[in-house]
């Protein structure tokens, strides 16, 4: 505590405000097309949206059907917000009668076989990215690739690591600074990330048709729905993302060497589970190799440390040659109540939540820490509005509304110091109303939504479709603007012929092609 309190004084001291001005920001957000019926849609990325393969802002994540929206990169706190709205409102002129789904937890499936699987095109980076998914689907199933989320990309300006690096006598090269400064904050994240689930958790309920087939004893049944009384986000739990293999797995956030070394020994070593599924069966292709991962982005993780790739560059040699750029948070739900899944508040309390983390004293995580991690998040999963909720601290047991409380009281000089750099009370405002919620857990987002299906007698899938075409009447009843929406069908068309272009230049074979890929 003393540590953290040290930083904060001294960045409170010095010119760390301006320089906090400079955060970039991006938002990645992940949306089911369905039916008017709830179905999972069963047509093609349509062609007005661009290239799934090239187009910058929309693509698709595993299924055809599974839209992502991506911002770019920006320090004005605002934009992000707009853009997604600007890319809905462009949607959803260019998709007919579909809806986009507004919970993390899919809409009624059927069969494995009624997810599509996305296709990228002909071009060999099209295909590895499609046999990717095809391979995702044999490991895991389809249906667990349809859970959607909201990724929240961050990272600090140059200035800001030059005076944090000065204040701290540091004198190893910037970016070495920079890259180990990024993995203390995920280390903490790592640690306290129960809190994130606790207060934007919004998938406490689902489908059944989510687990059909599935044994499972920790829901209750109403109404063809699944639900835990007290649960957060079933999204982050064992029934959302369930990976066997991946649960020996012992990456390394200690450091970036470490991170990437144990990443790619994991890239390198074989599954015997995957080696029964075979690779390619007659002229297709079931998975990219058979190993415990076939590539990084296999590995699931509620935070990234992420560099900028070049085209055909893995992500580990970009981060071992260049370095930490940004995190990615990934343990964030959509929120059904917002039109785009995030609002600006929950935006200012993840630019606070990070800081902490980076502030705060971070040792390396041992095998004991990561048990305990994992175990606080467990429980806060499917159990974090229970009053009585206990969690390990350091190897002491503290309530979560406690813990929550001093965490959040920690944060109010950070808030200070992002209030001053931005003008105004907002981060303030964020964190008091985070506050809100851990003194009284019927105002988090999981308690709101049973608190809806309870007062309207309705089940998981009625509330969702209700706030699905909520949202769609919101998005097609606000005026578009020309510029961006003539600039959208300008960025489609440009996609779609860079695609073509691709693939008539595309010479090399696939085996081949991968053969480069994965060559050290």
């Amino acid at each position: 505590m003393k540590h953290l309190e040290q930083r904060i004084h001294a960045l409170l001291d010095s010119d760390a405000a301006a320089t906090l001005a400079g955060i970039r920001r991006g938002i990645e957000k992940e949306s089911l097309r369905i039916t008017t019926d709830g179905t999972l849609a069963q047509t093609p990325h349509p062609k007005a949206l661009g290239s799934a393969l090239t187009h910058p802002y929309i693509t698709t994540d595993y299924s055809e059907a599974l839209l992502e929206f991506i911002t770019p990169p920006s320090t004005e706190l605002h934009k992000p917000i707009e853009f997604l709205e600007q890319l809905h409102r462009y949607v959803y002129s260019h998709i007919g009668d579909e809806v986009l789904w507004v919970n993390s937890m899919p809409c009624m499936i059927g069969k494995d076989s009624d997810v599509p699987v996305a296709q990228y095109g002909s071009a060999n980076v099209g295909r590895m990215k499609t046999v990717y998914r095809e391979g995702l689907g044999h490991r895991y199933g389809r249906k667990m690739q349809t859970i959607a989320g909201i990724h929240y990309n961050f990272s600090y300006p140059e200035a800001f690591w030059k005076l944090n690096q000065q204040l701290e006598g540091d004198s190893a090269p910037l970016q070495d600074y920079i890259s180990r400064r990024y993995f203390d904050l995920t280390r903490n994240f790592q640690r306290y990330s129960w809190l994130l689930v606790y207060l934007f958790g919004a998938s406490p309920a689902l489908c059944a048709s989510f687990l059909a087939g599935r044994e499972h004893d920790l829901l209750e049944r109403f109404d063809h729905s699944l639900y835990r009384p007290q649960a957060t986000s079933l999204r982050m739990s064992d029934l959302g993302y369930q990976n066997n293999a991946q649960s020996s797995l012992a990456i390394s956030y200690n450091n970036l060497d470490e991170y990437v070394s144990t990443l790619t020994h994991a890239i390198k070593t074989p599954e015997p589970a995957y080696e029964k599924i075979g690779v390619k069966v007659g002229d297709d292709y079931r998975q990219l190799n058979t190993n415990i991962l076939q590539i990084e982005n296999e590995y699931y993780s509620s935070i990234r440390p992420k560099r900028t790739i070049n085209p055909g560059e893995r992500p580990t040699t970009a981060l071992q040659e260049r370095g930490v750029e940004y995190i990615e948070i990934r343990a964030l739900d959509l929120n059904p109540f917002e039109p785009v899944g995030i609002n600006q508040q929950e935006i200012r309390f993840l630019d606070l939540f990070a800081t902490y983390c980076l502030l705060r004293e971070s040792p390396q995580l041992e095998k004991c820490d990561l048990h305990a991690s994992k175990e606080n998040l467990r429980k806060v999963v499917y159990d974090g509005r229970n009053t009585g909720i206990e969690l390990c601290n350091w190897g002491k047991s503290v309530t979560l509304k406690d813990w929550a409380t001093e965490k959040l009281e920690q944060m109010q000089p950070i808030a200070e110091l992002f209030d001053r750099a931005h003008g105004g009370t907002n981060y303030a405002e964020a964190l008091a109303h985070q506050q809100e919620k851990v003194d009284n857990p019927d105002a988090t987002p999981s308690a709101r939504i049973l608190a809806k299906l309870e007062s309207r007698n309705q089940g998981f899938f009625q509330f969702a479709m209700d706030q699905a075409l909520a949202h769609r009447d919101h998005f097609l009843s606000r005026q578009r603007c020309d510029a961006t929406n003539q600039r959208l069908e300008e960025l489609a068309a440009d996609s779609l012929a860079e695609q073509a272009a691709g693939e008539a230049a595309d010479q090399q074979s696939f085996e081949d092609y991968l053969a480069d890929y994965f060559r050290d």
